[in-house]
């Protein structure tokens, strides 16, 4: 698949240039096609997708803000490499925030709400019953998703900033590390959790999601796996 067949720039703004080279990278290192530690070089992204410095400086900039890239003072930027401590501090942090966002979530949850939710998990396991990188990427999305929606309806602006960036890191450590190679963040669960919230049971809801949070995190093989280059890792001539 060459640049043209990816990404079409024509008549496009420097602000969607960013998020659409933002959104190639962001596969490739979720397909694990870009190792942890690899240099995205500025001057490499740009030449890739023949854009300015400037316009990939911000598509990393945007995945550094969601903690998939790591900026290096006077050496650059990297794909993130969660180290194992990081990766428990990830998941300490979901397991102290996630319960409080549950129970905020069970006092404000409507009907309508309950049904958007239901229609999120029915999206969920399509994804779960095909097969491909493509299917990979969106099951990861659906899960994280999932945790983003209950963190919207709790309501706090605070806490739904906190958890995109904690799902964001979520989702790289789990396509970097999971030993199932899916996202690991149990479908079945997601449905308990929800049909304790329709019941208003928020003392079950909570206790759930702290055993869903360990069962992501007990699915985590915390070794580096060897990725390729980053023109190799875009698939590009």
């Amino acid at each position: 698949m060459n640049i043209s067949e990816k990404i079409t720039f024509t008549d496009a703004s420097p602000d969607d240039r960013s998020l659409a080279i933002r959104e190639a990278l962001r596969n490739a290192i979720i397909d694990r096609r870009l190792a942890p530690g690899t240099k995205l070089s500025e001057s490499e992204v740009g030449s890739l997708f023949d854009v300015s410095r400037t316009v990939a400086r911000a598509a990393l900039q945007m995945l550094t803000f969601e903690g998939l890239v790591k900026t290096e003072r006077n050496r650059g930027a990297f794909v993130s490499n969660p180290s194992p401590e990081e990766a428990k501090q990830i998941f300490a942090s979901r397991r102290l925030i996630e319960p409080g966002i549950v129970a905020a979530a069970v006092e404000r949850i409507m009907p309508a709400e309950i049904e958007q939710f239901r229609r999120q998990l029915d999206e969920e396991a399509r994804y779960m019953n095909e097969r491909g990188p493509a299917a990979r990427r969106g099951e990861i999305k659906a899960s994280g998703d999932f945790h983003l929606m209950l963190a919207s309806v709790a309501g706090n602006v605070i806490l739904q900033k906190f958890m995109d960036e904690l799902v964001a890191r979520s989702s790289l450590v789990i396509a970097l590390y999971g030993r199932s190679g899916v996202s690991s963040c149990g479908h079945s669960e997601h449905s308990a959790i929800l049909d304790a919230l329709e019941k208003a049971d928020g003392a079950r809801a909570a206790a759930l999601m702290v055993h869903h949070i360990d069962h992501i995190e007990a699915d985590l093989d915390l070794q580096l796996k060897q990725g390729l280059g980053l023109r190799d890792a875009l698939e590009m001539p």
